[in-house]
Parts: structure tokens; sequence; C-alpha cells
């Protein structure tokens, strides 16, 4: 864990497209704290920024929009298909992303000793962050499920899709290691009672 008891830092993935952001909001409105490592990931990539450098040495400037910024869907493009990119681009960034998570993380604890932190991360066993968490939360959806919005979300075809998806830890591996599993199929009222009963487990755990 981070940070001292009696706070609580919970790690939340899930596959691509399964309703881990709907999942993050929920909790939100349960009275936790969100930390979105996507967010962070944007953040640490901003243009002049010591990783925003790095990414353009090594992917050159195919990958910048024209005001510099990050042009992430051409990025993406490039490392879904050479994992070797993908990893020398998780180099550059996982490192920043845990350091501001780490600060956030804090102070959230400072102003209250028992919050409920919730880590909304992509990559929570892949990269390890599992050992750094009290608990995990795995939000699962079938393959077409995510098939179908990613295709409608990210407009991409069914071969994109699945490419994402085969990208990621098979999700029964995620299921076997997590502590929480929640359906992200499941209708917005019956998710969200979920979520409310959990979200008093892992309160009183604080």
């Amino acid at each position: 864990m981070v940070c001292s008891a009696p706070m609580i830092l919970v790690g939340l993935t899930g596959g691509v497209a399964t309703g881990k952001s709907t999942v993050a909001g929920m909790f939100k409105q349960c009275g936790a704290v969100i930390i979105d490592a996507d967010q962070l990931a944007r953040d640490v990539v901003e243009p002049g920024r010591p990783a925003w450098r790095e990414i353009v040495t090594l992917f050159g400037k195919a990958v910048l929009k024209p005001d510099r910024s990050l042009n992430r869907q051409a990025l993406a493009a490039i490392v879904f298909r050479h994992p070797a990119k993908r990893r020398a681009l998780e180099h550059i960034i996982h490192p920043r992303v845990a350091r501001e998570q780490v600060r956030l993380t804090r102070e959230a604890a400072r102003q209250d000793p028992q919050s409920v932190v919730i880590y909304d991360v992509p990559l929570l066993f892949e990269a390890g962050i599992d050992k750094r968490v009290d608990q995990t939360i795995v939000v699962t959806a079938d393959r077409n499920t995510q098939i179908a919005r990613l295709k409608k979300r990210n407009g991409l075809s069914r071969a994109e899709a699945l490419r994402r998806i085969k990208s990621q830890m098979p999700m029964s591996q995620k299921v076997q290691q997590t502590d929480y599993v929640l359906n992200g199929t499941l209708s917005r009222p019956s998710l969200r009672r979920q979520i409310s009963q959990l979200f008093k487990s892992l309160r009183a755990l604080a």
C-alpha cells in the first residue's frame, strides 16, 4: 500500500470497453476519490514535457497534431501492432504516472484519513500495480460486447477491435487474480446497487 492506514487504495481495471469508466463514475457518486491513470498519462505527455520529448524522439513528428499535442490514435495504431514499441512507450509513461498517482493518493489521505481511493488503471496486473494497492476490482464484459462498444465508440473495424482486446491480459487471468468482479454489462440500476454495496464494504475496511 502506498499510504499508511486507515485509508484504502483500490485498483480498478478490466478489459478495453468493459465499462470500467462507468464503474469509476458510480464509485465517485458514492464518495470515492477517483484517480484516473489515463488522465495522468495524458497530463505527463503534454507538449514540451520530458515524456513528450522522449516520445517525439522515439516515434518522430508523425505522431503529433498540428498543435504539437500527441495524436493518440496515430500512436495507438503503431504500438498495438508492435509490442516492442508499446513496451518502449510504457517505459516512458508509466514511471511518471506512478509518481503522480502516489502524490494524489497521499493528498487524498491527508484530506480524509478514511477515504476510499479508486485507482482506475488499465494495466493493473500487467504492470504489477496490483502489488501496490490494498484491494483490486475487475470489470468484465463478454468479447462480443467489447467489440461492439469499440466499433461504436472508437470507430474501429472488428479486426482492429480484436487486436486491442488481445493486446491485454486475458480476462480470465484478471478474474483469477482479483478480489472483486463486477459485470460491466449489467443494467445501470443493477450495477449501481452492486457498487453501492461494495463501496460500503470498502469504506468499512478503511
